[in-house]
């Protein structure tokens, strides 16, 4: 058993003033830890449990193996097509396609990249966004973005951004809000001189857009982008469909 993962659960349960007998199952035991993190208030925790998780993570993210940019050959100048986790992608900057609140997900276990990212990243992640967000005085618009530092996930920082979510059919206005996510980022990028940055597929999945357009708005923003900007993109895909869609329409530029 990992004393260190009993040991967070074991906060976490304290803090809700709950009591249960664990798993001698590991991989148990980290589910439920990860449900307790997903659906817990960003408040403050004690600077002992922001250790032992800090250096849990760390490990986790060791065990998972690192990806550094140069592991990756270039599909076109400057542009990566990786299928991969995005949490243990070295690089810059990693791009997480949030929702408005910016406080990550709260459903157990979630797939999103959004759960992934704020489960790997750690507390901190969801404190310091809703510092953001309590300073800025209202939700996220759809289409902006915010920057913070990823903790403990491989990158330097995460760009957080909220791409539309689709109800019915898709709209010319869906189609510039998500080219508006893509120049958020992009700009971001430059004021804090990243050169390297990796987007997951923002907006498709849960949010329902059409996968296709959605990579011909994201290669077409990133080109026209890098036409000014020296930057490396990687497009981060988590399933073969997405790699194919990409993989096509980046063969053909």
């Amino acid at each position: 058993m990992n004393n260190q993962l009993d040991l967070l659960i074991s906060y976490l349960l304290e803090e809700r003033k709950e009591t249960m007998i664990l798993s001698k199952n590991d991989e148990e035991n980290f589910k439920l830890f990860r449900t307790l993190i997903n659906i817990r208030k960003p408040i403050h925790m004690e600077d002992s449990f922001l250790k032992i998780q800090d250096t849990f993570l760390k490990n986790e993210l060791q065990k998972k193996g690192i990806t550094k940019l140069e592991d990756l050959e270039p599909i076109a100048k400057n542009i990566y097509l990786w299928q991969g986790d995005i949490t243990t992608l070295e690089i810059d900057a990693i791009v997480n396609s949030s929702d408005e609140t910016l406080l990550g997900c709260f459903y157990p276990c979630h797939d999103c990249v959004n759960n992934a990212i704020h489960t790997y990243a750690g507390i901190q992640l969801r404190l310091k966004c809703k510092n953001i967000m309590d300073k800025q005085g209202h939700l996220e618009s759809v289409g902006g973005a915010k920057v913070t530092n990823s903790y403990n996930l491989a990158s330097e920082y995460i760009i957080h951004t909220v791409g539309p979510n689709i109800e019915d059919k898709l709209y010319d206005d869906d189609i510039e809000e998500l080219k508006i996510c893509y120049k958020s980022c992009l700009n971001i990028s430059k004021n804090y001189e990243i050169k390297n940055i990796a987007f997951p597929c923002i907006s498709t999945g849960d949010s329902r857009f059409p996968n296709t357009i959605a990579s011909e708005i994201a290669i077409k923003e990133v080109l026209s982008f890098q036409k000014k900007n020296d930057i490396n993109v990687v497009f981060n895909v988590f399933n073969n469909e997405d790699y194919k869609i990409y993989s096509d329409l980046l063969q053909s530029i």
